[in-house]
């Protein structure tokens, strides 16, 4: 004899969260990340923990083999298309003289 609990967990759900249309999770996920934001209760991460986030994402998708690998020129391409994000949002990192000539050198040295 089955009891209800058990009836409920034989093949896929048709209610709840997870078997919703992955665009509709995606919309409800925002509204909860808005909502967050506005009433002061969700996370903010410091640079250093948004690069270690990453670091880590990166790993297991290394990991996992899902990881994409990015060639130079795609590697180039997302770089300059976050440094034109940053810009436009006033957070990018505006670079003294001395760290300019810096980086320069070390780009120069790299294509040795």
């Amino acid at each position: 004899m089955t009891n209800h609990y058990q009836q409920q967990q034989q093949g896929p759900s048709h209610r709840g969260f997870a078997s919703m249309d992955p665009d509709k999770q995606r919309d409800i996920a925002a509204q909860g990340g808005r909502a967050a934001h506005q009433s002061g209760n969700a996370h903010e991460f410091s640079s250093e923990e948004a690069r270690q986030a990453g670091q880590k994402g990166g790993q297991e998708a290394h990991a996992r083999g899902t990881a994409h690998e990015f060639d130079s020129r795609q590697a180039r391409e997302a770089g300059r298309k976050g440094g034109q994000e940053a810009h436009a949002r006033g957070a990018a990192h505006e670079f003294t003289s001395e760290e300019a000539r810096q980086a320069g050198s070390k780009n120069h040295q790299n294509r040795q």
